[in-house]
């Protein structure tokens, strides 16, 4: 049925009902008058029928809506096509020379309008336009060839070692990705491969804010790759408190949502409505340990604390790294502001897990004094906040960076640390 025929549907019962209300609202008035001396009070009267036209007004609207909500089940579209990008699709792009370079036939990439390899080309995210029919099944990816998809950027495209630079390696993916959460959200996939999707998903965006922090913004957008990372992780522990299967990866998702929204009430109290055995588990006893240190603004307990987080948790807790150190060199500068008072950079360079020489870099950025004993000299009228732009984030990112080692970016993504 279309949405025209259901308002139809939906006039036509509040119709017969106002009707119905009117006739029955006669009636009585002839009946209430020749037997007055027997009929209740008018009062009554009228509160009893009013209740009972009211009963029969919702019953009529809710037959109306159910059967909407069924048609409308019965109308989610289900993908057919078996390939990560529709065969039509591949020829407009051909045919307007839209195709990315790593979506390329081998051999034709000099052409005027390069082929496609239908074995790497992969759906591109498009934006819903009036006219456009978004449900067509053929050009729809099942829940299966979506996941084949997203496994496809990662391995071949993400954690290739011969597609440089970076950056374009993430538009290209998050671009493809997006591709497959519209899908998704057409279809509205859940279940399983729902889930499988949506970890991948976050662990890339959490990942690249990480390994592309710092680049030019017309190359990395950190605004519009948090937008997507919340929305993708928001998506993925909603299944996962609807969902009714076991996921053995939530205590992981949990606890990344909480240290990369470190401070966050609403994030906070999410956590803590979750089950006993959850809440107790060592990745998020220790997330809410280092939630604890940063609402306290106790610096040096959360940089202690962050020594024990694996590579990924580490990543998601990086974007705090740099409030976290400036309050520690603020407070420090108050508390020990005195003539006399020397403070070992080396001590200093342990409590803000950095090296030496970036100690003393960092001190001077927000103008405190480094002497040439190589003792801090602290100093509550001279900490002034660096220029913007001054302060480089990634100069300071050997906490995290030591912790990959040996990880490749397919393992780090399919969660194989």
């Amino acid at each position: 049925m279309s949405d025209t025929f259901l308002l139809a549907v939906t006039e036509s019962a509040h119709h017969c009902l106002f009707e119905s209300s009117m006739n029955r609202r006669r009636a009585p008035r002839r009946i209430y008058h020749s037997q007055r001396r027997g009929a209740q009070s008018e009062g009554g009267w009228r509160q009893r029928n009013e209740e009972q036209w009211q009963g029969q007004g919702k019953a009529q609207v809710r037959e109306v809506e159910e059967s909407r909500e069924q048609q409308g089940k019965e109308t989610v579209p289900r993908g057919t096509c078996q390939t990560m990008c529709p065969a039509r699709e591949l020829r407009d792009r051909e045919a307007q020379n839209r195709l990315h370079r790593f979506e390329m036939l081998a051999g034709t990439e000099r052409d005027r309008l390069p082929k496609g390899d239908p074995l790497r080309a992969v759906k591109e995210y498009s934006r819903p336009a009036a006219g456009k029919d978004s449900t067509n099944p053929t050009h729809l990816r099942p829940p299966a060839v979506l996941l084949k998809a997203v496994c496809y950027l990662i391995d071949d495209i993400a954690a290739s070692t011969d597609l440089h630079p970076w950056t374009e390696v993430y538009s290209f993916v998050f671009d493809r990705l997006r591709g497959v959460k519209q899908d998704m959200i057409i279809q509205r996939v859940s279940g399983v491969d729902c889930v499988a999707i949506l970890e991948r998903t976050v662990r890339f965006l959490i990942y690249s804010s990480y390994q592309l922090c710092g680049e030019p913004l017309r190359l990395y957008d950190p605004r519009i790759n948090d937008m997507h990372l919340q929305e993708n992780l928001s998506w993925l522990l909603d299944c996962y408190k609807t969902g009714t299967g076991l996921n053995p990866n939530q205590e992981e998702f949990q606890a990344l949502g909480l240290l990369y929204n470190l401070g966050s009430a609403r994030v906070a109290q999410h956590i803590m409505e979750l089950p006993e055995r959850l809440r107790s588990s060592r990745a998020i006893s220790l997330a809410l340990s280092i939630n604890q240190a940063f609402l306290e603004r106790n610096p040096v307990r959360l940089l202690r604390l962050s020594q024990r987080l694996n590579f990924l948790q580490s990543c998601a807790l990086h974007r705090h790294l740099v409030t976290c150190r400036r309050d520690l060199l603020l407070i420090y500068s108050h508390g020990h502001s005195s003539r006399n008072c020397r403070f070992p950079l080396d001590r200093m360079a342990q409590l803000l897990s950095l090296e030496t020489s970036l100690t003393n870099q960092l001190c001077q950025v927000y103008g405190v004094e480094v002497n040439q004993d190589n003792h801090v000299v602290f100093s509550k009228a001279t900490f002034t906040e660096p220029e913007q732009g001054k302060l480089h984030c990634k100069l300071y990112h050997n906490i995290v960076a030591e912790k990959q080692s040996d990880l490749t970016i397919g393992r780090i993504i399919h969660g194989c640390s």
